[in-house]
């Protein structure tokens, strides 16, 4: 069984993008509702949830686990895969949206031997909208420029526009909050053409459509899912003992927060029904 963990709705696109490449697998979603949203907390408090909720998923079985929240995934990913993951569970792996999206933008593998400025391709300017904490983070620009010095990025925090999506806002609301971020980006760029956008948020492919229409035509915006599945694709068949039979497919949804509140929207993002149950985090 697959775990899928996210601060909220926002990692079902992941999951669902998972199960429709997947459809023999089991997954296991939880969803941190009770402490969203991640990208307003500070990073002790973010690595705090996040081990909290890799505990849980493992405890229930899971031996691979799909960090969908990128804020979780710049900020504790690499804390957990190197200091605490060894120590607790030495067989057991976690994965974040951060590698295949780096990947897919540089067109470099994450583990190739990488020089800052050993390869110039064509120059590119690329947009990241994500939310606060991710960027703050720097970890897309960092790893973007040691893989290919030649692109450019340029970074948005879209405050609000998480808890806007798990409130389910009018779509006009919506509109006007992107609008008003890629008006703020675009003021950055000062003229600089922009070739593609980057949605740091597993939210946000909820509303990319809304990001489409208030940016450039033309632009291409990177379908984050898409890539984490593709990604894990590649993973299992470099890693087969995780890629086990797991008898009869289940797909179960637990939640930190109100299960009912959690079941309402997220056939939404799911795109089918979704019904949470709820098990608190285990205490640190």
């Amino acid at each position: 069984m697959i775990g899928v963990f996210d601060s909220g709705h926002g990692g079902l696109t992941v999951l669902r993008a998972l199960v429709d490449r997947f459809p023999q697998r089991s997954f296991l979603y939880y969803g941190d509702h009770a402490h969203i949203p991640y990208g307003d907390r500070t990073s002790a408090e973010i690595v705090t949830f996040t081990r909290a909720a890799m505990d849980l998923l493992f405890t229930h079985g899971c031996r691979l686990v799909i960090l969908a929240c990128n804020t979780a995934a710049a900020v504790a990913l690499r804390t957990l895969q190197q200091e605490w993951l060894p120590k607790h569970y030495p067989d057991r792996r976690i994965l974040g949206v951060l590698v295949p999206t780096v990947e897919a933008i540089t067109g470099v593998p994450w583990l190739a031997d990488v020089t800052a400025g050993q390869r110039a391709g064509q120059p590119r300017t690329i947009a990241v909208f994500a939310t606060r904490r991710t960027v703050a983070s720097n970890a897309y620009p960092e790893e973007i420029v040691k893989r290919a010095p030649e692109v450019t990025v340029v970074q948005h925090a879209c405050v609000g526009l998480v808890d806007m999506i798990e409130r389910n806002a009018s779509r006009a609301e919506l509109r006007s909050a992107i609008a008003e971020h890629v008006a703020a980006l675009t003021k950055v760029l000062a003229g600089r053409p922009l070739d593609a956008v980057m949605l740091g948020c597993t939210h946000y492919p909820l509303v990319a459509d809304m990001f489409a229409a208030a940016l450039p035509r033309g632009v291409d915006i990177l379908s984050q899912p898409d890539l984490v599945a593709r990604s894990l694709g590649a993973y299992l068949e470099r890693r087969p003992a995780f890629d086990t039979p797991d008898g009869q497919r289940t797909i179960r949804f637990l939640t930190s927060g109100d299960a009912e509140q959690a079941s309402v929207f997220a056939s939404l993002y799911f795109g089918r029904d979704a019904r949470f149950e709820t098990e608190g985090l285990p205490s640190d």
